[in-house]
């Protein structure tokens, strides 16, 4: 289906503008993820500091059929219009969230995009002008659902998607 004001769209889900400082991820009949798992995994994330994309409310609408996550609408800009030095600070604030979130019982999942899903390699990171933000926590995990021998497997990967992450962002 093509839907107006559309952003993006990713393997089972699309993200449309609401307003200027909204945006809804749609769920549709045939989307493998939950709506509520995902809200609540965002929501958890949220009480623990502001790195990933801050919660607004769940709806239906009716005109697209769908159920609607709504959310903050981020507006990433280029990093590579910044010095190397500036980029580790960024860097630097956004290991140590990243941190904060591992240690309450979140973790994202989805740094790296897998290399047969198409994007960019690292397109749920994006840089603001209030530093690194992250997006998209449809496979993210909370300790308490997963026990804590996959949970620190997660992290154990996810950590190692950072030091690719880093690569990356200071390097190109």
């Amino acid at each position: 289906m093509k839907y107006p004001r559309r952003l993006s769209s990713g393997a089972n889900n699309t993200v449309i503008v609401l307003s200027d400082h909204e945006v809804a991820k749609l769920f549709t009949d045939d989307t493998r993820s939950d709506i509520g798992s995902e809200a609540e995994k965002m929501k958890y994330a949220n009480s623990v500091n502001g790195l990933v994309a801050n919660f607004i409310r769940l709806e239906y609408n009716e005109s697209l059929q769908a159920e609607m996550l709504v959310m903050e609408r981020i507006k990433p800009i280029d990093y590579r219009a910044y010095e190397v030095e500036v980029r580790e600070l960024w860097l630097s604030v956004f290991e140590y969230e990243l941190k904060q979130l591992h240690t309450a019982g979140f973790v994202h999942r989805d740094l790296k995009r897998p290399s047969d899903i198409g994007g960019l390699a690292f397109d749920n990171i994006l840089l603001t002008y209030e530093g690194l933000r992250l997006i998209d926590v449809g496979i993210s995990a909370l300790e308490s659902q997963v026990g804590s021998s996959i949970f620190k497997k997660y992290i154990e990967i996810e950590l190692e998607e950072v030091q690719l992450f880093k690569d990356y962002f200071l390097n190109r």
